[in-house]
């Protein structure tokens, strides 16, 4: 799958060096490691860098006052992992699609003295293949895990496995370590997350992996606003699974958020245009842009993946409204569905262009382990093979019921062709005359740039590339909420002036 066209930095994970001779750990002092990972290429090589993972900053942010803490993600090409000054202990988080490069981490570091905790995703739902390179597991909410095991760590009682609950409060968790992070890696490091958990319980999504329940909870809107403003960045993602599971919390939320004059973007269902009132709160509050997993545009198959969701001909009324409301919409599509026929990726492609959708993410569907999914393919002998590395939702990795598996894989790559082209970003440039210069911008940077991509991110100039735009974006919808607050304003008093006889 891979070509020759990625970069060797962005296929291959740093070496670690057998022959280096590390110092004596430094006592009190945690490193967080984000394992490197093979990049897709075909798709955007600057995804992974548009804003950090919390898992390991929030990890960070519980981290007791006696320690110092540090964090590394490998995939911002920085180099070989951190090893002088030596830390006592090492977090890493784990996730199927590397859980080789985190398990040769972790055999790296504990040869060399390092106590090595293993969380994520990949613990929760494989705990077995994770116990032996780890001296101890965190299954569940990490952020909960990681005082205690520290505390064991200092009084010699370490336990093998740490079971953290995602019951309690989400409001108690503290805020993340966005200090950690370097800042002119990234997009913006403001990644914020202010809800947890979905309503949605897809067969496919690995919010449904056995033995994980998470309950949807929020945080007050109050936390989100400040964590907003001290990061000091004009741009914030949501990495929420589904901000608008709870419509009257997104309300308040909106309200809070106005004020500060941001913009941010975040992941919602469809479903939340049921409220054409609440799209309006969004714009005015700076959402300039929503990731929505359509999934697909059969109805049969948002039935049989157990989604709850509008019926599909209804998707262009509500791409509609979010664009009416300035609101950039990236649809994401998962293919090989099992009503899907290798007609998909053209219908996919037409519609998407017909209703001119910023941005399109595409997955080939991936039965994660522990998820219902993963057991009805293996239980009809569906299952190609159990390789992890492959299951990135960029290789086919079971067989599907109309297609072949090469059908589904050429497919794939197919759409991302098609839609990084320069006919389909043309195409699908929005109505409003003055938001096409910024759209051109962004599209051509983040679609058709792969080869500046390796160079931007080795030389840290990923904030410097995309700001300027992201300010310039951020300047416009201030202009264009103005106009909405205007239009907001006159409906209002319409029918005070019926009533008045004027």
């Amino acid at each position: 799958m891979f070509t020759t066209k990625v970069p060797a930095e962005l296929r291959l994970p740093p070496v670690l060096d057998p022959s280096i001779a590390t110092p004596p750990a430094t006592p009190r002092l945690a490193l967080l490691l984000n394992p490197f990972y093979p990049k897709d290429p075909h798709a955007s090589f600057g995804k992974h860098v548009l804003t950090p993972s919390l898992a390991l900053t929030s990890v960070a942010g519980a981290t007791p006052a006696e320690w110092e803490v540090r964090y590394w993600d490998e995939n911002l090409l920085h180099g070989r992992p951190p090893w002088d000054p030596f830390p006592q202990v090492v977090g890493i988080t784990v996730h199927l699609t590397f859980a080789d490069r985190a398990f040769e981490l972790a055999r790296w570091y504990r040869r060399r003295g390092a106590i090595v905790i293993l969380g994520g995703l990949h613990v929760l739902s494989c705990p077995d293949e994770c116990a032996p390179h780890a001296d101890a597991l965190a299954i569940g909410d990490g952020v909960q895990c990681w005082p205690e095991i520290l505390r064991d760590v200092e009084q010699g009682k370490l336990q093998a496995v740490y079971r953290g609950s995602y019951r309690r409060p989400y409001r108690d968790d503290p805020p993340p370590r966005r200090d950690l992070l370097p800042r002119d890696s990234f997009l913006t490091t403001t990644s914020l997350i202010a809800t947890r958990g979905c309503h949605n319980r897809c067969g496919f999504c690995y919010l449904s992996t056995e033995g994980l329940h998470m309950p949807y909870l929020v945080r007050d809107v109050e936390q989100i606003v400040a964590e907003f403003a001290a990061d000091d960045q004009p741009y914030a993602v949501f990495v929420d699974n589904n901000l608008g599971s709870r419509p009257d919390y997104l309300r308040r939320l909106c309200q809070a958020l106005r004020p500060i004059e941001k913009i941010w973007s975040a992941a919602v269902s469809i479903d939340v245009t049921d409220d054409p009132s609440l799209v309006r709160e969004m714009a005015l509050a700076g959402c300039t842009g929503v990731f929505v997993g359509f999934e697909s545009l059969t109805n049969e198959n948002i039935e049989a993946a157990g989604k709850q969701s509008p019926r599909t001909e209804d998707y262009a009324r509500r791409v509609g409204l979010l664009h009416d409301h300035g609101i950039q919409v990236n649809g994401s599509f998962v293919l090989g569905f099992d009503h899907d026929r290798p007609d998909v990726f053209a219908r996919t492609a037409e519609w998407i262009e017909a209703n001119r959708l910023e941005c399109a993410t595409f997955h080939i569907m991936t039965p994660y382990p522990g998820t219902p999914l993963f057991k009805q393919i293996e239980s009809e002998g569906r299952l190609l093979h159990k390789n992890w590395n492959l299951y990135d939702t960029a290789h086919v990795v079971f067989r599907p019921q109309q297609m072949s598996a090469l059908q589904l894989e050429e497919g794939y790559a197919w759409c991302y062709r098609t839609l990084f082209s320069h006919r389909s970003i043309w195409r699908r440039r929005p109505q409003h005359l003055p938001a096409v210069p910024p759209y051109l911008a962004m599209s051509y940077l983040y679609k058709k740039s792969n080869r500046f991509w390796h160079w931007l991110i080795r030389r840290r100039m990923t904030a410097a590339a995309w700001r300027p735009l992201v300010e310039i974006t951020r300047r416009r919808h201030l202009r264009f909420r103005k106009r909405l607050e205007t239009t907001t304003e006159n409906r209002e008093l319409a029918p005070m002036i019926v009533s008045a006889g004027v």
